[in-house]
């Protein structure tokens, strides 16, 4: 009997303590349509059990019963949900909404406060000096790595020719860890020759982490999950990769010091041949406020940069072979366009003039994008109770913004499920697009600062694949795929293709 009353006191209190915090909020919630809630949970007795794919068509569920924008509690979390281009327009077009959603603390372990998770006068420095490192002079000196990469993903393909089926996403995948650890860091991992290595296997089970701590609720909450497997494989993992980029960085800045005690004179593109102005190059070169960078302070950006061109550029290539698989005229357009420009040597290396000549590729590029969207959920936080668009937001809510669902509104798209890549035409199509209807790279002052780098990448490895093969996608048994927006971008199910040979006319 005593247990029990105690259990009902501290029921009654625990609700008291929390009507009292979160009042203010409760009160403006109010404002927002939303679906039913459970106490305590909120709305996530509706997530328990459901596999990750469920949680789109969820959302789908929830966007078509209370509109664009729209709340969900998880727990005593509020979450404001958004693919309305006038409230994205206002969440990405200043830097009032510049803190990233809690979720992201998710990452901190691996990346700490990179450019992708830090805030305020930390963030606006960091991209100041991290900005030049993408300019095209510096991006030209990365096209032999992503030439190095994408040979390599073709010898791969070829032993899979005589396949009736297989699964590109893993080649892919490796290809561009590896062209982002040469990119970044200036050394390679071998990722396509040698999978079973401690660094490889490290960086897969990362991406695990993340995806599970997002969007499963067991994993979500730190009291359940530090007692798991999964966070003994994390540590296991973190040890790995902080390890070795501490040891790229260690060895890097002592061979600048030898280099500048021998009074060694380099030119700016003749800095490390073999590393061709790596990303970590440019950050030991870089200061702020008169300071040079720490070790620390590199490593953060060096595995930032690790984690956002590494997962998101494996996505976007394979959704673009679905897409030019399925639609045969669009592949052939590429391929056509791909011989105009590099005639038809298959192991022409391609060049950084070469890949910016290629319009109708990257037509196709960013029309899968918009399907696909490597990134389907930004998170921002509100920091302070303010207004958008005559709405009020509490401070401490959690906003949601879909690329996913705002790149498939009609409104803006006319025939939005279709693959149509000449509507990103300039030249055919007059009327000027707002910025934030599109927004695979974000947008605003927080937009990706590597999108050029990722496309000039995806344009590579498209270039030597279809050089070399024609691609087919074998449809599944189980219909349309199913896709799953978690961290990345994904299929619940591996997009099956066929390879045949390029035969040249």
């Amino acid at each position: 009997m005593l247990v029990v009353v105690f259990l009902i006191s501290f029921s009654v209190i625990f609700c008291a303590f929390l009507y009292s915090k979160y009042a203010r909020t409760l009160y403006l919630a109010k404002a927002f349509k939303g679906p039913p809630t459970y106490p305590i949970i909120g709305f996530a007795y509706r997530l328990i059990g459901k596999s990750p794919y469920q949680y789109l068509i969820i959302i789908e569920e929830l966007i078509k019963t209370y509109g664009k924008t729209f709340k969900i509690w998880l727990g005593p979390e509020l979450n404001i949900l958004t693919s309305d281009l006038k409230d994205v327009e206002v969440l990405l077009g200043t830097t009032r909404f510049n803190d990233k959603a809690l979720e992201y603390k998710t990452m901190e372990p691996w990346l700490n406060e990179g450019l992708l998770i830090s805030r305020g006068s930390k963030w606006f420095k960091r991209r100041k000096i991290i900005t030049p490192a993408f300019h095209f002079k510096i991006l030209e000196q990365y096209i032999e790595v992503f030439n190095k990469g994408s040979s390599k993903l073709v010898e791969n393909l070829r032993s899979k020719m005589d396949k009736e089926s297989f699964d590109l996403y893993i080649f892919v995948t490796l290809c561009t860890l590896d062209i982002i650890c040469e990119s970044a860091m200036g050394v390679s991992v071998n990722a396509q020759t040698n999978t079973d290595s401690e660094y490889v296997k490290a960086v897969k089970t990362i991406s695990t982490v993340l995806h599970k701590r997002m969007f499963d609720i067991f994993y979500r909450f730190d009291l359940t999950y530090w007692f798991t497997k999964l966070a003994r494989e994390e540590k296991k993992a973190l040890k790995i990769l902080h390890g070795f980029t501490e040891k790229i960085i260690i060895q890097r800045r002592e061979e600048i010091l030898r280099e500048k005690e021998k009074k060694i004179q380099k030119e700016a593109n003749d800095v490390g041949a073999k590393r061709k102005m790596a990303f970590l190059d440019i950050l030991l070169q870089s200061e702020i406020d008169g300071k040079p960078l720490s070790n620390l302070d590199i490593r953060e950006e060096v595995d930032t940069f690790m984690f956002e061109g590494h997962d998101t550029t494996s996505s976007a290539i394979t959704f673009l072979f679905y897409n030019i698989a399925r639609y045969p005229e669009a592949q052939n357009k590429c391929f056509q366009e791909i011989v105009e420009i590099f005639g038809k040597d298959k192991n022409k290396p391609v060049t950084f003039e070469n890949l910016n000549n290629l319009h109708y590729t990257e037509l196709c590029i960013k029309e899968t994008l918009r399907l696909f969207p490597s990134v389907p959920l930004l998170g921002r936080r509100v920091t302070k109770e303010c207004e958008i668009n005559g709405k009020i937001v509490p401070a401490g809510a959690n906003i949601g913004i879909s690329p996913l669902h705002l790149g498939r509104t009609e409104e803006i798209f006319p025939n939005a499920n279709e693959f149509i890549p000449e509507r990103f035409d300039v030249v055919t199509n007059a009327e000027k697009m707002n910025p934030y209807a599109y927004i695979p790279f974000s947008a605003g002052p927080r937009n990706c600062i590597g999108q050029k780098f990722a496309m000039l990448e995806i344009k590579s490895v498209v270039t030597n694949v279809l050089r070399n093969f024609e691609i087919e996608y074998v449809k599944s048994s189980s219909g349309e795929p199913l896709l799953v927006g978690e961290l990345i971008l994904r299929t619940r199910d591996p997009l099956m293709f066929k390879l045949k040979p390029r035969i040249y006319i």
